[in-house]
């Protein structure tokens, strides 16, 4: 019986466009480009910096990157209306759908079965882009929606107090790719003391005998009998001090403890007894557990601060606390109004990667996503189609690189300079029309860019063997593909047939061959290039970019002349 339930999803106009279904885009190679590489101190980095549409470049990453890819950041354009100065703002909802959807369907493709994505918006599209994401992702993987405040009320925002709600929020929507994903806790400095922690106990004597904290320090000299602890107490330098020093002999009591412990504590009338629980010491009055203030003191900070331990409070999902005022002026790039502090990135590769994991931006504008993961020791992939790949990414890592960027996260790491980059341009459509309107192949393809094209069109890897000349690509099993400018004669095919060994098959791909040459051995298919790719997807394409709108960019021009 055929299964008529209807699917629950969101639907917009042209969104089953085949234009931008991703079995349709050509899998283009991607050509690095030395002269803009910055790989002295590492030639064997896998750090990329890619310039081109990224829709292209996402799919020339399969198959290489399939399922390796740790954590995704992207800060997508937020469809607000604006004309931005790198990039225009403006599309129709519909639009901006077809562009994100195939977009996140690649995303997905690349990312590890434990990998997260993290994706930046505001209010315009953030409905949209979370039942868009359900549908891509699973609605099951959906991990939360974090609220960043981005701006506070003031200047011109409130100018229009009185005919909207002023704006002081983004969102950043997380999806894991399956129930694997693992998230690293991060905390803040807490500078509010808890009062619940008002026992102290010398737990190096052998008497174990309790006090109260305040009479503790009144003893040693640290407050005198006046002084009142309350939450703001964390705030004096002295007290701050006492309590970071003790923190193994400072407890609050709670009731979470082992039943044996507790009848022990019970018998044992106002009296601290010590008991082990998983290796560890523990200690118990009246009944109640002694719970430390070692407990409550955390390594705070992202990922890579020396020396940052405090006490602690568990960030969860609304973060009010990063600077976004003065991001304009990191990495010594300006990019006004787009930029996202580096601080918070920070956050984010900490809370979803580790070191040495890949971590991917497809939006990369001014380059922060790399920035941070070069410098917290990630390995990154970062994808720009606009100039300022060359004007901005390029210029902040190279200025990492040579330790001179101290901005963003570079002081609370230390960082000091070092790594290395690739820098990468989407290579040209493989096919194009001659003159006369025949398909011929890009003069750009030739020797080793042929066989890289031709081996991702087939869906081959690119392994050429060192022992075998005509094993360019390796399939599924023991199947491998040939590719050729050469006439294939019938001799050259004779000779290869007598080279395959058992259970091998092999698919050539020549611009011309000898007639009778297919007809040889069955375990080669001769498939002549380039009809034999035509079909595989649509050629030509030379981006899948957000249309710029001409009027909006006038209109924002004539603002800013009045």
């Amino acid at each position: 019986m055929a299964n008529n339930k209807q699917k629950l999803e969101l639907t917009w106009i042209g969104k089953n466009n085949p234009e931008y279904d991703i079995s349709n885009i050509e899998p283009r190679i991607l050509a690095e480009n030395p002269e803009l590489s910055n790989c002295t101190n590492d030639p064997n980095t896998e750090n990329m910096i890619i310039h081109g549409d990224n829709l292209l470049a996402l799919k020339a990453l399969l198959p290489e990157y399939e399922g390796k890819v740790k954590c995704i950041y992207i800060d997508p354009p937020y469809n607000t209306g604006n004309a931005f100065e790198h990039y225009d703002d403006s599309v129709e909802h519909s639009t901006w759908l077809s562009l994100m959807k195939p977009r996140l369907e690649l995303l997905k493709m690349l990312l590890k079965d434990d990998g997260v994505i993290s994706v930046h918006i505001d209010d315009i599209e953030y409905c949209y882009l979370k039942v868009l994401m359900d549908e891509v992702f699973g609605r099951d993987n959906f991990i939360n929606t974090i609220a960043i405040r981005d701006s506070h009320p003031s200047g011109l925002k409130l100018s229009a107090k009185d005919k909207k709600i002023i704006k002081t929020k983004s969102y950043i929507i997380i999806y894991k790719k399956t129930g694997s994903a693992k998230i690293n806790p991060i905390y803040q400095p807490r500078n509010d003391w808890d009062i619940h922690y008002s026992i102290f106990v010398d737990i190096d004597s052998d008497s174990l005998k309790k006090k109260t904290l305040k009479e503790t320090m009144v003893e040693q000299g640290i407050i005198d009998s006046r002084y009142n602890i309350n939450e703001s107490s964390l705030r004096d330098k002295n007290f701050r001090k006492f309590v970071f020093d003790n923190r193994e002999k400072i407890f609050q009591s709670t009731k979470e403890m082992p039943d044996t412990a507790r009848k022990l504590s019970i018998e044992n009338k106002d009296t601290v007894i010590e008991y082990s629980s998983n290796g560890e010491r523990n200690f118990a009055f009246n009944g109640r557990r002694l719970f430390p203030l070692s407990k409550s003191i955390q390594n705070v900070g992202i990922d890579g601060e020396i020396g940052k331990e405090d006490f602690g409070k568990l960030l969860c999902d609304f973060w009010d606390d990063v600077d976004f005022n003065n991001s304009q002026n990191e990495g010594d790039v300006q990019f006004p109004a787009s930029k996202k502090p580096e601080y918070l990135l920070g956050r984010i590769l900490t809370m979803f990667s580790c070191g040495n994991e890949y971590v991917l931006d497809s939006f990369l504008g001014s380059g922060t996503t790399a920035a941070v993961a070069h410098k917290m020791g990630r390995r990154y992939i970062g994808i720009e189609m606009g100039n300022h790949a060359y004007t901005h990414c390029k210029v902040r890592l190279d200025n990492i690189i040579n330790g001179n960027d101290q901005s963003g996260i570079s002081r609370a790491i230390n960082w000091k300079g070092g790594g290395a980059y690739k820098f990468f341009e989407l290579a040209p459509s493989f096919i194009l029309k001659d003159e006369f309107g025949n398909s011929v192949i890009d003069e750009y393809y030739s020797d080793s860019k042929l066989i890289k094209a031709m081996c991702k069109l087939m869906s081959f890897n690119y392994q050429p063997s060192q022992t075998e000349y005509w094993k360019h690509g390796v399939g599924q099993g023991k199947n491998y593909l040939y590719v050729t400018t050469q006439l294939l004669t019938c001799g050259m095919v004779q000779q290869i047939a007598a080279h395959l060994a058992d259970g091998e098959s092999l698919i050539v791909c020549p611009k011309k061959f000898e007639p009778g040459a297919d007809k040889i051995d069955d375990r080669i298919t001769i498939k002549k290039i380039p009809q034999s790719v035509l079909k595989a997807c649509h050629f030509g394409k030379k981006e899948y970019l957000l249309p710029i709108n001409e009027t909006v960019l006038e209109e924002v021009e004539d603002e800013e002349i009045e």
